[in-house]
């Protein structure tokens, strides 16, 4: 246990073993990305979205290899935050964590609307307030009680996107010719179209910011990072040959609901209400994910002073960071309640990116073995490409939002000297 650690007076239970681990990642990546992040993409890389796939996997992969040796070498609550304070020092585990914090309560507001749009569209922001408190309800009771939910919303979610690549590919609708490779959206729409698609890969790094309720982290973590991984590609991949067979790349990319839209094109349009529920139940797994990474790292920054102490609080009974959990629902309670943000959180895409970076950074400094430096050279290079190919207004925005954390630290720094 670290100093600040036990000055919070006591660690979070170690209840989590592989299976649970990879059910958390998966319940965060093969989440409602996978509904909607496809269109943007096509829209951008033309026929190159399944190159572009690759290239977010390729850079997801290299992230999860930095992420999962980190992880079993600091098994705490916070992720990158941890790693980068240990690895690079203060100030840039501190940006991991405030890129994380910042651009994740946004992106639960986003999945919490999400969910109100598909289930009962007139009271959406009702929906999505009660979808918010009700999850971070489930959390409070324990981080077991989290696993076991996202166990079964998981399963409801891939047998959801079963169903579509086996009605889309067995239909007369489907022709291998529409998926030609080549990038019509040229090298810049594939790189775009990567970076949209990044997103929906960056689930995998709840296992890590769970990793002090996690048994056995440093064989459990490492494990199942990758597992993980390597099932949303699988789903993915076979989700999207699947639309583009129907659709191809100019319907895939003007279509708003591009899962709904290919099995009604496939000739089922009885199965659209299904997908629209699973998406919702994909937006809810999407949610609940993110309340508790959210949360672990609000957990490990305010045990730092960069957040209020009060947060660093750890349940006595359920052993979860309770006023943590309280605060980061609260607080997407309110934007979910007043604010669409839905289309306004395009630089959480940028901060996830960042936030990799700071990982791939901190694993490069793990072993001095130039074989050992590959994939986290590769990752911290694939990050920064990636996300300086999303659209302006994201890096613009995304880059306003780290220029306001370093501010921030600086005049706390300041503020301690004088």
């Amino acid at each position: 246990m670290t100093q600040s650690q036990a000055a919070a007076g006591a660690e979070l239970r170690r209840t989590l073993g592989v299976g649970d681990a990879v059910v958390v990642g998966l319940g965060s990546m093969v989440g409602a990305g996978i509904f909607a992040a496809l269109g943007p993409a096509a829209r951008a890389a033309g026929s190159g979205l399944l190159p572009g796939l690759a290239l977010a996997a390729l850079v997801a992969y290299c992230n999860a290899m930095s992420s999962a040796r980190l992880a079993a070498r600091y098994p705490a609550s916070g992720g990158t935050y941890v790693y980068g304070r240990e690895r690079l020092g203060a100030f840039w585990g501190y940006l991991a964590g405030w890129s994380f914090v910042v651009g994740k309560t946004a992106s639960c507001a986003a999945m919490a609307l999400t969910v109100g749009a598909y289930l009962w569209p007139q009271q959406a922001h009702a929906v999505a307030v009660a979808a918010v408190v009700a999850l971070t309800a489930l959390n409070y009771g324990g981080v077991q009680k989290s696993a076991w939910l996202t166990r079964v919303i998981v399963a409801v979610v891939l047998a959801v996107l079963a169903c579509v690549v086996v009605v889309c590919l067995g239909s007369g609708a489907a022709d291998a010719g529409r998926l030609d490779v080549g990038a019509s959206g040229g090298a810049g729409g594939v790189l775009q179209a990567a970076g949209l698609l990044f997103f929906a890969f960056a689930g995998y790094a709840r296992i890590a910011t769970l990793g002090e309720e996690v048994r056995d982290p440093a064989r459990t973590i490492p494990r199942a990072i990758p597992l993980a991984l390597g099932i949303a590609l699988g789903v993915y991949a076979c989700v999207a040959v699947a639309v583009l067979a129907v659709l191809g790349a100019g319907g895939l990319g003007a279509a708003g609901a591009p899962l709904a839209d290919a099995v009604r094109a496939a000739g089922v349009p009885g199965l659209v209400p299904v997908v629209r529920a699973g998406a919702a139940v994909a937006a809810l797994g999407s949610l609940l994910a993110l309340i508790l990474g959210v949360s672990r790292t609000t957990l490990a920054m305010a045990r730092d002073g960069h957040l209020p102490r009060a947060l660093a609080a750890v349940h006595p009974r359920f052993r979860v960071p309770h006023r943590a959990e309280l605060a980061v629902g609260a607080v997407v309670a309110v934007l979910a309640a007043t604010v669409d943000v839905r289309g306004a959180i395009g630089f959480s895409s940028f901060g996830v990116l960042a936030y990799y970076g700071v990982a791939n950074a901190s694993a490069w400094t793990l072993s001095p073995a130039w074989h050992r430096r590959v994939v986290p050279a590769v990752g911290l290079a694939g990050c920064a490409a990636l996300a300086f190919a999303l659209p302006g207004l994201s890096v613009a925005v995304g880059a306003g939002v780290l220029a306001v954390g370093a501010a921030a630290y600086a005049v706390r720094r300041w503020g301690r000297r004088t």
